[in-house]
């Protein structure tokens, strides 16, 4: 039995403990968001968060996730909604097929928490792990400053609400 801990839901599986964490989270839990690209850990494409840092689910065994804090693409809405990632995909139209974004997203959302004000070099080299088959990348640089400012302006109403 291993428990695991996917966007704040207690899960409790009987399985082998070497399975992709990928798997348990499409087919046993149902979470359908995260993608399957390589299989690799090359292309970003099922990229998760474990305690708040961007892995490769395809690659990583559950028994490592095992008493972590598992977020996926459907586990960063806030409570108002969209994420301001989601929300600036949305506004900038990154997506070309679409196929990378979760994982694009994903590493995003990762990027913005450690460091809200990047740099373009920052960028780059925090999503340099995730290829998108489209080239949308101008796209998705575009959405992270977008989602950069509107977290920025989010924090300062908070500010001056609180006093």
């Amino acid at each position: 039995m291993i428990t695991l801990n996917i966007n704040g839901e207690t899960h409790d599986l009987e399985l082998d403990p070497a399975t992709p964490l990928l798997w348990v989270i499409r087919e046993q839990i149902g979470l359908i968001g995260t993608k399957f690209g390589c299989g690799i850990a090359q292309c970003g494409v099922c990229t998760v968060h474990l305690d708040g840092t961007p892995i490769r689910s395809c690659v990583t065994p559950v028994r490592a996730a095992e008493g972590r804090k598992i977020t996926t693409i459907e586990g960063i809405r806030s409570e108002g909604g969209l994420h301001p990632v989601q929300q600036a995909w949305i506004d900038e139209q990154v997506p070309q097929c679409g196929y990378c974004q979760s994982g694009q997203v994903m590493s995003a959302v990762a990027l913005l928490e450690a460091n809200p004000a990047p740099t373009d070099a920052d960028i780059d080299a925090a999503m340099s792990g995730n290829i998108c088959r489209c080239g949308t990348y101008p796209r998705i640089r575009k959405g992270i400053k977008r989602a950069a400012l509107a977290m920025k302006d989010a924090a300062k109403g908070e500010e001056t609400a609180n006093g």
